[in-house]
């Protein structure tokens, strides 16, 4: 399984951005999938996490109310639509696959994850 993120970039404070992550090598619907992010000299972070069927859904509190996860398994696909971003959303995003429990699973921690992306950077100018 390879997982490819993309859609990061430089933004102003306030503007909204959607990052998007595609499953390859197998069909996305055994896995729950999360996105983590990591800033500069921080540890990576839970951002949000959603069940195979995308029935179930997580967020940390720093992004509720402003970011939403979804997917769409017919296209493969995982998103992360970021609204109202602010500088502090600054990182390099991941997004993230595991099969555990059927896909059923929402973890919270790296390690709750077997598969990642590459990284996206999103920059957010105050």
């Amino acid at each position: 399984v390879q997982l490819q993120a993309f859609g990061g970039g430089l933004v102003q404070a306030g503007a909204s951005l959607r990052l998007s992550c595609e499953v390859q090598g197998h069909t996305a619907n055994n896995y729950a999938m999360g996105w983590f992010r990591q800033a500069p000299g921080k540890e990576r972070e839970f951002v949000a996490a959603i069940t195979w069927s995308g029935g179930t859904i997580a967020n940390a509190d720093s992004v509720k109310g402003r970011f939403t996860i979804s997917r769409d398994n017919a296209k493969n696909t995982l998103y992360l639509q970021m609204n109202t971003l602010r500088s502090e959303d600054t990182a390099v995003y991941y997004c993230a696959a595991t099969p555990k429990y059927g896909g059923s699973h929402l973890g919270k921690n790296v390690r709750d994850y077997d598969y990642w992306g590459q990284g996206t950077l999103v920059t957010v100018s105050s």
